[in-house]
């Protein structure tokens, strides 16, 4: 048995007399005690804000994330001793793999993404520039930059790692300084995991901390700046929600709850099909991983009328030869709950479900168990229920029973089964098999609402599919109603959480100095040679070519039309151009006045110029007919480093006719050598 330590104010802490005792899930031994109410929450907020944040504004986006990326990396180097850890909070060897390599592949998503669409900057421009003048003098931008707070993370106990990464990383990118609460029946694993993230010396002071044990006062100390973020049951969340502390001053509140997730077998499935088989088996796995532990856990399983006695006959097969017991021992398949409190929550859910469904499988007694004791142990059968009256029950629809629990029902079509997936009241994610897009399509019009996620698989997409229980870190991670409304997850939009959105106007150079991002009629700067021979490092925001003209003439605009095939009417017919209202007469293609803009302004030579990699926002604003001159104006608009030898530039390109008209306009895209050589 040891103590637990919370870490605060860069200090770790022991537990003192109004800890709580840890126990082991397996044997129901105790292994540990946490818990004091002896430190100051407030000083750690305070620590949270004067040093942490800080510390982690003052660092870019993309340091940031390489801050990220190298925990990560870290803790992956470290994490067998996570997975033996975890075997005391009765999870098989498959189910800590999934919250630990989860939690760590989850930060290096974020990471990356941090470093792919963030800029290497401390305002994060969200959206397009608003021209709000006619001269474009006067301007608009929505920009993100970190609250001025702290981030409380309230975890839950079935993940008691990727729980606590997959809400540091986006925060972190963020600039937010943390304060992680754990949940006390699995938080010896989680202590370990910050203790390798401490010891790393890879995090600023003050970014992280850690409560274990009780939280305290914590949220009375918050405000305005401040975010907090919940993971456990519905309930509970209700509970933070209304906190007279956060109602009162506003703060920035976010949580992923319980919910009655479910499965819909598609209505053009047959016994025996690729879809029917895949069904069954996610099913059967949603039941059991983490002994039915999991936010996303299927709680109803939805099948068309005519198939449920052959998809009770399948499940109960393969419940059945599910082998429960010491999650240690090789054969085990299901291992126990993570306490013996919440096996008696399952069971009093369990009993509330079967007063309007009927057990079908698990009514009976304890199986034999794989090296355990059943009186010992947190352990309990797979329960699977059937409700023959889905349309007029109300508790499987309203009840959860956070463990291998589940209820079986059947319905009429697509409206029926939207309608039952409704009656959950919101839900983090829901699947649907079927190989029929029709279907998929009248399942999403009929119930996206009410959900976070919606999953399809079929035989096309199976052996790619990531599963119903698995949130990407790509993808939003949250549902609405009973499911709390929040999104944990979603790439950048996760670290949006814990931004603040603001709306700046002015002139162009005033946001383009706050931005660091060149704004389009900001005052540019005249290159003082030709920008492709200037190396990325030697580059300068509003640095500015403007190229010698060009005549387009009638035979340009023929050559380029019969060259390409592009023997469009506009190009080639006077009279039919003019018949359009958007021609005066033959014009010049759009790609011709591209390729020749890239004539005028592109050096041959080699040098820091490594690659075009594309162009963004392309509009053609201005025909330009035979006679008439075009030049270019090539701005330097923003600069991201992607290695350590080069990194993007983009350039914002206008070619403008005679009278200074803007004929088109677009963003291309170079990767730039960071240092200029006789070689390049």
């Amino acid at each position: 048995m040891r103590d637990i330590q919370s870490f605060v104010c860069g200090d770790w802490v022991g537990p003192d007399s109004s800890a709580r005792g840890v126990l082991d899930a397996v044997d129901g031994t105790q292994i540990g005690v946490a818990g004091s109410l002896g430190f100051d929450r407030a000083a750690m907020v305070d620590y949270a804000k004067s040093v942490g944040g800080p510390a982690l504004r003052a660092m870019t986006f993309h340091e940031r994330a390489k801050m990220l990326k190298a925990l990560a990396l870290s803790l992956s180097e470290q994490k067998d001793a996570l997975y033996e850890a975890s075997y005391a909070t009765g999870a098989t060897l498959k189910d800590h793999m999934i919250d630990v390599d989860g939690g760590i592949g989850t930060m290096l998503v974020i990471a990356s993404k941090g470093r792919r669409e963030m800029p290497n900057a401390h305002v994060y421009v969200d959206g397009q520039v608003e021209q709000l003048s006619r001269s474009g003098q006067f301007v608009g931008q929505h920009i993100c930059t970190p609250k001025l707070g702290v981030a409380v993370h309230i975890n839950a106990f079935n993940f008691p790692v990727w729980g606590m990464l997959e809400k540091m990383a986006p925060a972190l990118l963020a600039g937010m300084p943390v304060i992680v609460k754990p949940a006390t029946a699995t938080c010896q694993v989680t202590e370990l995991a910050f203790q390798m993230i401490i010891a790393s010396g890879l995090l600023p002071a003050g970014a992280v901390q850690l409560i274990t044990g009780d939280l305290g006062n914590l949220l009375d100390h918050l405000g305005g700046q401040d975010v907090v973020s919940f993971t456990g049951s519905e309930a509970t969340g209700r509970h933070l929600r209304t906190h007279p502390a956060l109602i009162q001053n506003a703060v920035h509140f976010m949580a992923e709850q319980d919910s009655l997730n479910a499965s819909v077998l598609g209505a053009d499935v047959a016994v025996g099909s690729a879809e029917f088989d895949l069904f069954v088996k996610e099913v059967h796995r949603e039941i059991t991983v983490k002994a039915g532990q999991k936010c996303t856990a299927v709680r109803r399983v939805m099948v068309p009328d005519h198939l449920l006695d052959p998809v009770q006959t399948a499940l109960i097969e393969r419940l059945a030869n599910t082998p429960i017991g010491n999650p240690r021992h090789p054969d085990t398949r299901m291992g126990a709950l993570v306490s013996l409190s919440q096996r008696r929550d399952v069971l009093e859910k369990a009993a509330q479900i079967g007063a309007e469904a009927e057990c079908v499988f698990g009514a009976g007694d304890m199986p034999v168990l794989v090296d355990a004791d059943a009186e010992k142990g947190a352990f309990v059968t797979p329960r699977l229920f059937r409700c023959e009256t889905p349309d007029q029950a109300q508790a499987v629809h309203d009840i959860e029973a956070f463990g291998p629990v589940s209820t079986l029902m059947g319905y009429r079509d697509a409206g029926h089964a939207s309608q039952l997936l409704n009656r959950g009241q919101g839900s983090l994610v829901a699947s649907v098999f079927t190989a029929d897009a029709g279907f998929a399509r009248d399942m999403v019009l009929g119930s996206a609402a009410y959900h976070g996620r919606l999953y399809f698989n079929n035989a096309t997409s199976a052996k790619e599919s990531t599963g119903h229980g698995s949130p990407m870190p790509h993808l939003v991670h949250g549902g609405p109603g009973r499911a709390g409304g929040g999104e944990e997850l979603g790439g950048v939009r996760g670290v949006m959480s814990y931004m603040q959105r603001t709306a700046i106007q002015g002139t162009p150079d005033i946001l383009s100095e706050i931005t660091q991002r060149y704004v389009p009629n900001a005052t540019p700067t005249p290159t003082p040679d030709h920008p492709f021979r200037r190396s990325y490092h030697q580059l300068t925001l509003g640095e500015q070519l403007i190229t010698l003209e060009r005549e387009i003439t009638i035979e340009d605009i023929e050559t380029f039309a019969h060259f390409t095939g592009d023997t469009f009417y506009a190009h080639m017919d006077a009279e039919a151009a003019k018949r359009n209202p958007f021609f005066p007469d033959r014009v010049a293609h759009g790609y011709l006045l591209l390729s020749f803009a890239a004539g005028l302004f592109v050096d041959p030579d080699e040098g820091p110029v490594l690659a075009n990699t594309g162009l963004d926002e392309l509009r053609f604003m201005k025909p330009v007919t035979a006679g008439e001159k075009i030049h270019v104006a090539l701005t330097v608009m923003a600069k991201t480093p992607r290695t350590d030898t080069y990194g993007e530039v983009r350039w914002h390109v206008r070619i403008l006719n005679q009278d200074e008209e803007i004929a088109a306009e677009y963003q291309l895209l170079t990767m730039n050598a960071f240092e200029h050589s006789d070689a390049l």
